[in-house]
């Protein structure tokens, strides 16, 4: 990312948290934004700071890609003329147990973590095959690997973020499309209180900052990382996991049921 393809970058889920972090480290770097939340009084004070502080050309989107109508909006904007990159940082939680959690409150949450990121990734690289360069990031989670009895809905549908990007990446690894996957631990933002519960449920030793998880994804990004884990210090434990993977992928090809399954 040394050097800026031309048109927007677009970060979704900009009000606050990571997203507004993302937007100040991407107009630092010369970047044109298209920032985009359902808060529109948080989007138009993060603007003005933007454009004060760097100068930075700033327009802003207030929409609610929970909903059809405010996914659509955003779709064209992404589809919509030279885009240099799309960070997808806009989710949601929907933690508790299943059955205390209403049916249409999971929906949204896979309409948010989901359908809006599969859409909104599908515009992006459309605009970059046509431009023949551009640089998607999605804010999956350590949760991807980390199956919770309170939170099935988020877990499974950060697992299918993580799984969807690298794929993408797989895909376009040819080419000069750039495809990231940035997988969080826990973050001091809103997340939790936004959602009714508190910080605690992380020891607070656990925690980094919204500054340093993006701060550190973007070092990721410029080292051509398809995977950045901003608080894993020893990156073998990840190469481990790889390696096991690989290796039970190449075992269910074996063409044979396993031998506990065998009867008689």
């Amino acid at each position: 990312m040394s050097s800026i393809i031309p048109g927007r970058a677009v970060v979704t889920g900009a009000s606050s948290g990571i997203g507004a972090v993302y937007a100040d480290r991407l107009a630092t770097r010369g970047h044109a934004l298209l920032i985009v939340a359902r808060r529109g009084d948080r989007l138009d004070a993060l603007a003005a700071r933007l454009r004060a502080q760097y100068g930075a050309d700033v327009t802003t989107l207030v929409a609610d890609l929970e909903t059809s109508a405010g996914l659509a909006e955003v779709e064209a904007a992404v589809g919509n003329g030279q885009l240099s990159i799309l960070v997808n940082n806009a989710g949601a939680g929907g933690l508790g147990s299943l059955a205390a959690v209403s049916a249409d409150a999971l929906e949204r949450t896979i309409k948010l973590n989901i359908v809006a990121l599969t859409r909104l990734s599908h515009a992006a690289l459309a605009r970059f095959r046509e431009q023949g360069a551009g640089t998607l990031v999605n804010i999956a989670s350590v949760m991807a690997l980390a199956p919770s009895p309170s939170g099935a809905v988020y877990s499974g549908s950060k697992a299918y973020v993580l799984n969807f990007t690298r794929s993408l990446a797989f895909e376009y690894a040819d080419t000069a499309v750039r495809v990231q996957a940035v997988m969080p631990g826990p973050i001091r933002t809103e997340f939790f209180t936004s959602q009714g519960l508190s910080d605690s449920i992380f020891p607070d030793s656990s925690f980094i900052s919204a500054d340093q998880l993006v701060d550190a994804a973007l070092a990721g990004l410029d080292a051509g990382e398809t995977v950045t884990i901003p608080s894993l210090e020893n990156l073998a434990t990840w190469d481990t996991i790889e390696t096991a993977r690989k290796a039970f992928m190449a075992e269910i090809g074996s063409g044979a049921v396993a031998s506990r399954y065998r009867v008689g």
